[in-house]
């Protein structure tokens, strides 16, 4: 099959890219910049600029089969924009619905588009795991983007021959991670003790090679199109599990001191970090099941393997 991959310099599309190949694929990827990609036997690169409603896709999408979008903007820690709910909206709704409109144009048969499970909701506390059925509650301007571009490429489906599969992930882990995920791998490999030990919330997760599996088993599955589906690695941790998982794949002490929530909860607000102290506690768990069953999808690395083989990455790259 010949795939255009967007996003592909970024942390999924470089794996999607690779595994793609490795498969036996035609794949194009679409780069914002000419150096952003490094050069890969059988892999065309196109580069396409900023991602918007002016973004030209005419030469990325001539004869492709199937899009699997994962350009975004995403989550931005230290947000410069005056406007961020415009910035996010240019890029994942506009820039998506302008994609769609134009691989229409092109003859394109389905898009994969990479949403997020923040689209239900940013925590599962005191309820049942997410599930696909659930009504849709995005809180962040991330997130509402992300509700706001599955309409809208829900609506360029409904009026043409465009097949649209929509996947929603919850945190990505694996070699390359950036954000909470980098964060957390190098406290834990700095070996300071961490104050998490009584932390009990339950988290969903899903490895990078887990999700690119995921992705490729939607650009031709018969069941796919037209649906919706939540993902995960189908089993879930707590944070201090997380970590000891991490120390192990870096042969390292977990170092976890059993702190009373109560009490992080009033550093984390003396020290103006209340937020970021609160999302550690946040449950957010995953339903899967019905991505597995419709889909006959089983995650092929499990979850343990993955986060130790993500802890020695980051090990072995601060020793070089």
């Amino acid at each position: 099959m010949k795939v255009l991959v967007t996003g592909a310099s970024g942390f999924i599309g470089r794996v999607l890219c690779s595994t793609l190949l490795a498969r036996g694929h035609l794949i194009r990827a679409a780069s914002h910049s000419e150096d952003s990609l490094p050069p890969a036997k059988g892999l065309d690169v196109v580069t396409v600029g900023e991602v918007d409603e002016q973004t030209d896709w005419s030469a990325a999408l001539l004869g492709m089969d199937c899009v699997i979008h994962c350009a975004a903007r995403v989550h931005v820690m230290q947000e410069t924009e005056t406007d961020a709910m415009a910035a996010y909206r240019s890029v994942n709704v506009d820039g998506s619905r302008h994609l769609a409109e134009q691989a229409v144009a092109a003859g394109v048969r389905r898009l994969v588009f990479l949403s997020s499970i923040g689209v239900n909701g940013n925590h599962t506390n005191g309820r049942r795991p997410f599930r696909v059925t659930d009504a849709p509650q995005p809180i962040d301007d991330y997130a509402i983007s992300k509700w706001e571009a599955e309409q809208a490429l829900t609506a360029v489906a409904a009026n043409t021959s465009l097949e649209l599969v929509v996947v929603r992930p919850p945190l990505v882990y694996g070699p390359g991670c950036k954000g909470n995920m980098a964060r957390l791998l190098r406290l834990v490999h700095s070996g300071i003790p961490l104050p998490l030990g009584a932390v009990q919330n339950q988290r969903s997760f899903i490895g990078l090679n887990n999700l690119v599996d995921l992705l490729i088993c939607c650009i031709d599955h018969p069941a796919a199109a037209g649906w919706t589906f939540l993902a995960s690695d189908g089993e879930d941790f707590s944070i201090p599990q997380l970590i000891r998982l991490m120390a192990e794949g870096m042969n390292r002490s977990s170092r976890l001191l059993r702190i009373p929530l109560p009490l992080l909860q009033a550093g984390g607000s003396l020290l103006g970090k209340r937020h970021e102290i609160d999302r550690l506690f946040y449950a957010l768990q995953v339903n899967s099941g019905d991505t597995r069953a419709q889909l006959n999808w089983i995650p092929p690395v499990p979850v343990e393997e993955g986060v130790r083989e993500m802890a020695r990455w980051y090990a072995e790259r601060q020793a070089s």
